[in-house]
């Protein structure tokens, strides 16, 4: 029996294909093997996985590829209406691509492609295709119609292939600055990954919470503004007249005793005693009948509106309240 046409079958995903998507459309192997001869039409990317026109993959072609390879059926059972890309997803320096940072190299110029997969999935890095395994995965975002890993993930991933400081530096500035994440979640990320303590990424981070805090108290700013709040003392230091101090706040409107807090605080391996430290300043100040709003960066950058009604309520139950304790307000 002659083999079919295989220039007449609806190949998918635009000349990147895994051997079992060929056994499905007909293809025997060895219809494949001559294809795949030096000279041939098609060429192995990796195993399993193939190209279906000479030269060079393109970058979107080598990403098919490493996808197909890591999400492949282990078991045959699993080989039918399964997803082809199984639970693996693009992460590092070709998900941060995806994602549109400019500090890394295209995905053409990328000599390999980071693939998240679960930790105990069986299978070797080779070709262009490095495997990442992960003990939780996250939940996936699509790109193009392709698995990419979020932005905090594939930003860990990649650092942890870095040794360069200035590029470190550079992603996790582009990663904040341009809107991708959050300063808290890429660094429970990182905390995640062990890479707080590595020498190269300290700096680094230190950069990351300055350009974090900034952002986030330049959106406190907007929400007093666009709320028609009155305007408060900006970050200052309470103390109760001639005792120690009470702690910093980033807003305070001393005739309601209202102070705004902002919660930038990087997650470490003590951030149980970090938050011990907050929350125990926090119940200090309420028991002297001052009331603290708590607001992420998160908060600020999603619903502004929503923390100005917060800040707003709890300025005019102040008229409501028992006069709070004299408090010495003191720059910051």
């Amino acid at each position: 029996m002659s083999q079919p046409d295989v220039s007449l079958s609806p190949l998918p995903l635009r000349g990147v294909v895994s051997g079992a998507q060929l056994r499905t459309h007909g293809v025997l192997p060895s219809r494949v093997a001559e294809q795949c001869r030096p000279g041939g039409a098609w060429q192995m990317l990796l195993p399993g996985v193939y190209l279906l026109h000479p030269g060079p993959p393109t970058g979107e072609e080598r990403l098919h590829a490493a996808l197909l390879y890591a999400g492949r059926p282990v078991l045959p059972s699993q080989r039918q209406n399964s997803a082809p890309y199984g639970e693996a997803m693009v992460t590092g320096a070709a998900a941060l691509a995806l994602h549109g940072f400019s500090a890394v190299p295209s995905l053409t110029a990328l000599e390999v492609i980071d693939v998240l997969v679960p930790r105990t999935r069986r299978l070797r890095s080779t070709g262009c295709a490095r495997l990442v395994r992960g003990h939780i995965m996250p939940r996936s975002q699509e790109i193009t119609g392709l698995p990419v890993a979020p932005v905090p993930r594939a930003l860990a991933d990649a650092l942890a292939q870095l040794g360069d400081a200035q590029l470190i530096g550079r992603l996790l500035t582009e990663a904040v600055r341009g809107g991708h994440c959050e300063p808290a979640a890429l660094l429970r990320e990182l905390n995640d990954a062990r890479l707080l303590d590595r020498p190269h990424v300290v700096g680094a981070v230190d950069d990351l919470l300055a350009e974090g805090r900034a952002l986030a108290e330049g959106r406190l700013y907007g929400l007093v503004r666009d709320g028609d709040l009155p305007d408060p003392l900006w970050n200052v230091e309470l103390r109760l007249p001639g005792g120690p101090p009470l702690g910093g706040v980033d807003a305070y409107w001393p005739d309601q005793a209202v102070a705004v807090e902002l919660d930038t605080r990087a997650p470490r391996h003590d951030e149980d005693t970090e938050w011990s430290r907050y929350a125990r300043k926090r119940d200090h100040l309420e028991r002297l009948g001052i009331t603290v709003v708590h607001l992420t960066p998160r908060k600020l950058r999603e619903s502004p509106e929503q923390q100005a009604t917060v800040v707003r309520t709890a300025l005019m139950a102040a008229a409501d309240r028992e006069p709070a304790a004299y408090v010495v307000v003191l720059p910051r």
